[in-house]
């Protein structure tokens, strides 16, 4: 294993592993020649099975608490069209967020860090509490003002330090950049590489519950990003290891109209997002003005030949309540915003018939 800055290739060996020098994001990579499918722990009901194809990780420093191994369930036919779901509604503390956390917390104990620090939206504060938790580490958690009470209880309940600014994501790591001691680890999205790892896994996972396949099109609700890049790096691991065959789904980044830097800067063909000023909407996780990673979403949204569109804030809230009726799921707005996405992209013709389309359900509703 070795990591690579995304922006200028220099290979980073720092430790406790952060960004590069140059302060951008660093990607694993490794030294991969052949590796057979059987490494799968198929016996192993979570993100684990893929131990192999993970950052080496002693077994003592291995946080688990169940993560991955998501269902995948048929939803719908829209024009010839099948529609699937990966439901991340099942993960240990409700969402997506557990399997970055798992390898961020894992990586952090290897590294003997005993203190993690972070700014959320939402879902990954609770995560970071919950694996900090298990591992003994202390765990910093910034929230914004808005943020409603379920989540600071969800949060709470797994003794972490809260602090609250502002009206975003980016106003609370203001505040944590102000508060930040030495010994805290920055865990925030792409503060350190093994998120993206955990993340990853979402896109083994899909191929093997398609027998190793893929779709045509995956729609995803993007905030941070780590998600789409993530499954995006694992569909070029398999293809190089030749466990998959063919072209790579069309990647899909769904924004909320109400914040959506990705979606601008595709539209404007530009290398990297801006900050979206006046942030604002029910779907939390994707209030996300100036994304660390959007550089690389955009490069990963172009290299597959997908699209970036923003769905009307005024629109999610109905579009959440059929996504539920549909699948049975009690599930959070975002679920909304790619399942809007999904209809705008049939009624343009984007996705045609006997295509197939995964949306990615990412989170519970903790609103009560």
């Amino acid at each position: 294993m070795y990591l690579i800055c995304t922006k200028c290739g220099k290979r980073n060996q720092d430790h406790p592993l952060t960004t590069c020098s140059c302060g951008q994001p660093l990607e694993v990579q490794y030294d991969w020649d052949h590796i057979p499918k059987n490494v799968i722990n198929v016996s192993a009901p979570s993100l684990w099975r893929y131990h192999a194809l993970l950052p080496h990780i002693q077994n003592q420093h291995i946080i688990s608490l169940g993560e991955g191994w998501t269902p995948l369930i048929k939803i719908d036919k829209m024009n010839g069209i099948q529609i699937l779901a990966k439901d991340e509604t099942v993960n240990p503390t409700g969402s997506f967020k557990d399997r970055g956390m798992s390898l961020a917390i894992s990586m952090a104990k290897e590294q003997g860090v005993e203190r993690v620090c972070l700014p959320s939206a939402g879902n990954a504060g609770i995560a970071a509490a919950a694996y900090a938790q298990t591992a003994g580490l202390d765990c910093h958690v910034f929230l914004p003002d808005t943020i409603p009470y379920d989540f600071i209880a969800a949060t709470e309940k797994y003794d972490a330090f809260i602090y609250q600014q502002g009206k975003s994501i980016a106003d609370a790591a203001e505040l944590m950049h102000q508060k930040k001691e030495r010994n805290w680890f920055d865990i925030s999205t792409l503060k350190e590489p093994f998120r993206v790892e955990g993340k990853k896994t979402m896109g083994y996972e899909l191929a093997e519950q398609l027998d190793w396949t893929l779709p045509d099109v995956i729609i995803y609700p993007t905030g941070g990003g780590t998600g789409l890049i993530g499954m995006w790096k694992a569909f070029n691991e398999m293809h190089k290891l030749g466990w998959i065959t063919g072209k790579l789904p069309r990647m899909v980044a769904a924004q909320s109209s109400g914040c959506c830097p990705v979606v601008q800067a595709f539209i404007n063909a530009s290398i990297d997002t801006e900050f979206w000023s006046n942030s604002h909407t029910s779907a939390l996780g994707l209030n996300v003005p100036s994304p660390s990673g959007g550089a690389w979403m955009l490069q990963v949204i172009r290299a597959s030949a997908g699209c970036a569109l923003a769905v009307p804030e005024e629109e999610i809230a109905a579009a959440t309540e059929e996504v539920r009726a549909k699948t049975g799921i009690h599930c959070s707005a975002e679920a909304g915003v790619v399942w809007h996405a999904c209809k705008q992209l049939v009624n343009k013709q984007w996705i045609t018939a006997n295509e197939q389309v995964v949306l990615f359900i990412t989170g519970k509703e903790r609103l009560i």
